[in-house]
């Protein structure tokens, strides 16, 4: 658990979950089956030499900051958090500047700010109430 929220340990949180979002497995409709057989063709069969590698799942633990950070989405309106996914998801400011009409050093500053805002909160979730 980490003691201070700041905007970069935020913005690491933000980046892993969009990590291990894109390694969580396909959802994909159950219950069809294929009638063709099972082919089983020759390594120099396809073109392409390089072999595509799959990530590998995620593992619990990984899932659960994923779902925090889920939650800490939800503190932010809907503009902040497309903006906030597009940056976790390394977008290029240019092209962020572009979604969002804004120049990308304006981009960058609203990105400072939903980060300083929800690293703020965390800040204050985790105090302890004074009497």
């Amino acid at each position: 658990m980490v003691e201070v929220w700041t905007v970069e340990t935020v913005a690491d949180r933000f980046v892993d979950a969009a990590r291990t979002a894109r390694r969580l497995p396909r959802v994909m409709v159950q219950g069809y089956a294929s009638t063709w057989p099972i082919m089983i063709l020759p390594s120099n069969a396809y073109p392409d030499p390089h072999k595509v590698y799959r990530l590998p799942p995620p593992s619990p633990q990984d899932v659960e900051r994923m779902l925090e950070v889920m939650r800490w989405v939800q503190l932010l309106e809907l503009d902040e958090r497309h903006l906030v996914w597009m940056r976790a998801k390394r977008f290029d400011w240019v092209e962020i500047s572009k979604r969002f009409a804004c120049d990308r050093t304006t981009a960058w500053r609203r990105w400072k700010r939903d980060m300083q805002v929800v690293a703020d909160l965390l800040n204050r979730q985790a105090q302890p109430l004074k009497k």
